[in-house]
């Protein structure tokens, strides 16, 4: 890592350059930025597609200053020459570069891992993608919803008399940027206790990411022939757990996973009789009578209003919770108490709400800095480290090429 250190966070002085689109890629960037990484946002003088996705206020994009928070954006054309090198220059200091550019298009521009690695051993690279660098798909272009398909979830996910469905929130993007910043922290981590001090090459294909998310039902197919099935709100391994609408058009969620809660549960809905009832003496059992348990715990809850079912529930510490929107979030107590959501300062609007970093460490805890800049914000920072001067900085703009 990088000896600057700043700020008492605990990836400071971990140099990252982001030049990825869209989402997975500048997400995983963004949570090694929340601990303290310091992130190099590289975007088409153009503007990244990103800075025109989602609700806009006033012409900026909300999704582009959540997603690039904490980063240093500046305007480089990687399709030319002159672009090209200075992208050599910049990661010739860096500890990780993250890129979704397809692999055929990196080599074109002459800047794959074996190039960058020639000039920067120590450095990490990340190829996020939808299909990976190898295999029959490698070369196709892929986004989150291919690789929701792909994985099988889209098809597992939904209600059985209907058809396959896709998430309504960027799911895939999302499990791949966690993942990615694991795998990248554990690439860190070897390098740094490597004799070599070598980094290496992460392949982090959209679909795999998801695909990991299906736990055992691979072995499941393989063992015993068995494809799941869509089952709307319910499991294929636990019972009872579902959604409940409660007397006043309300819903509340319920899991029991272990054989005290559903005790707890049965007790909540005044049906301690059936916790001696074989049909329900442990999950296996329950599993096939699920419409009977389930209907006994529909039919109470739809006699009681929301607040009703949820001081019942907590008074026999079942586990329960009720659907929230997002106006619900900003206005629960405990949400508020842990500061899920944060006010960060905003170069357009003074101040925005956004939500907070996570994981809470104890000794250092990550922060928010600022939400997303303005377009090239930070060349003048970032390019004059590596020697160029003024005139050579618009001379790069007159050419198109920051």
């Amino acid at each position: 890592m990088n000896d600057q250190k700043r700020g008492g966070l605990p990836l400071a002085g971990l140099r990252v350059v982001d030049a990825s689109t869209i989402l997975a890629g500048p997400m995983l960037a963004t949570y090694l930025g929340d601990f303290g990484a310091e992130v190099i946002k590289v975007e088409h003088p153009t503007g990244d597609p990103l800075r025109n996705a989602g609700r806009q206020k006033e012409g900026k994009s909300l999704e582009w200053k959540l997603v690039s928070r904490n980063k240093k954006p500046v305007t480089l054309n990687l399709g030319k020459p002159e672009g090209q090198e200075l992208f050599m220059k910049l990661t010739e200091t860096a500890d990780v570069v993250i890129t979704n550019f397809r692999p055929q298009t990196l080599k074109k521009w002459g800047i794959s891992y074996e190039t960058l690695s020639a000039r920067n051993p120590g450095l990490i690279l990340v190829q996020v993608s939808g299909f990976g660098v190898e295999g029959p798909y490698s070369d196709r272009p892929g986004f989150g919803t291919l690789a929701e398909a792909l994985s099988g979830f889209a098809e597992i996910n939904g209600y059985p008399d209907r058809g396959p469905l896709l998430p309504n929130l960027a799911l895939a993007d999302q499990a791949t940027a966690l993942l990615g910043a694991y795998a990248t922290m554990v690439a860190v981590y070897e390098r740094d206790h490597s004799e070599n001090g070598k980094g290496q090459f992460i392949d982090l294909p959209i679909y795999e990411a998801l695909m990991g998310m299906l736990g055992n039902q691979v072995m499941e197919f393989d063992q015993l022939g068995i494809l799941p099935k869509r089952m709307g709100n319910r499991t294929q391994w636990t019972v009872p757990r579902n959604l409940y609408q409660t007397s006043d058009g309300k819903w509340v969620a319920i899991s029991g996973s272990s054989q005290p809660i559903v005790e707890r549960i049965l007790k909540a809905v005044e049906r301690e009789d059936l916790i001696a009832d074989p049909k329900f003496k442990d999950n296996q059992t329950r599993l096939q009578h699920a419409e009977e348990i389930e209907g006994v715990i529909a039919e109470w809850i739809s006699r009681h209003t929301q607040t009703e079912v949820l001081a019942r529930f907590h008074e026999c510490d079942a586990t329960i919770a009720p659907t929230y929107t997002v106006e619900d979030i900003f206005k629960d107590p405990h949400f508020q108490e842990r500061g899920n959501i944060v006010e960060v300062p905003d170069g357009d609007f003074g101040k925005i709400k956004m939500l907070n970093t996570a994981p809470k460490l104890s000794r250092t805890p990550g922060r928010i800095r600022h939400s997303g800049l303005d377009k090239g914000a930070c060349n003048d920072e970032v390019y004059s480290k590596l020697g160029l001067s003024k005139a050579a900085m618009n001379e790069l703009k007159k050419n198109e090429i920051i």
